[in-house]
């Protein structure tokens, strides 16, 4: 049976821990929904993101946080309780490849600044040779995109929640701020012609 994401993460020295701080009675009790598939909602935001990080444990036990990035969607939604994408070529020290080979439970953080939103997943993760498999391969193209693609990575959901939007910064990307700022601009450039029309009646008054 698929366990929800906090029964994942609460062990017992969680749960210690929230008893220390008061908050143990909060994660008690039944849940009102299921966790274990993504609904319209998730498969939304996952589309909308253009970028995650990854947690992965290696065989020393130290977690490793690795940012991924891609256009917008490159993580896809493949179903209901399957997610992948396309491992572009970055640094070469593949350290999530190696981790995930000897243990491939991953947690996944999507980060929504501007709306102070985020979603974590918890999922099992495999290596996929996208040469082999040309299926998947279009599945996960991301076409006009510059990144090389060196393998594939298909993750199985275990569990995801929604975090609250405290402490979260608003930060907006350059296109988040352009498309902001159009109708400034617009408004500005009016003006700007506006003013240039005054200049040339005053102009042409004056001579």
């Amino acid at each position: 049976m698929p366990y929800g994401f906090l029964d994942i993460a609460t062990t017992d020295s969680v749960k210690a821990a929230q008893a220390a701080n008061g908050a143990r009675a909060m994660w008690e009790g039944p849940k009102n929904r299921d966790f274990n598939r993504f609904t319209e909602a998730e498969a939304a935001f996952i589309a909308e993101r253009d970028s995650f990080y990854l947690a992965s444990v290696g065989e020393t036990g130290w977690p490793y946080v690795q940012h991924r990035g891609g256009p917008p969607g490159f993580l896809r939604m493949l179903d209901d309780r399957t997610l992948g994408f396309a491992d572009f070529r970055g640094n070469r020290q593949y350290i999530s490849l190696g981790n995930v080979a000897a243990n491939d439970r991953v947690c996944l953080f999507l980060m929504d600044y501007p709306h102070r939103r985020r979603l974590k997943i918890y999922a099992h993760m495999t290596e996929h040779d996208l040469k082999h498999e040309p299926e998947l391969a279009k599945q996960l193209a991301t076409p006009g995109y510059r990144g090389l693609p060196e393998r594939g990575f298909v993750l199985k959901l275990e569990a995801f929640d929604w975090n609250c939007p405290q402490h979260i910064t608003p930060r907006f990307t350059a296109d988040e701020l352009s498309e902001a700022l159009a109708p400034v601009k617009a408004r500005l450039a009016e003006l700007e012609a506006e003013n240039e029309k005054l200049r040339a009646k005053v102009a042409a008054g004056v001579e």
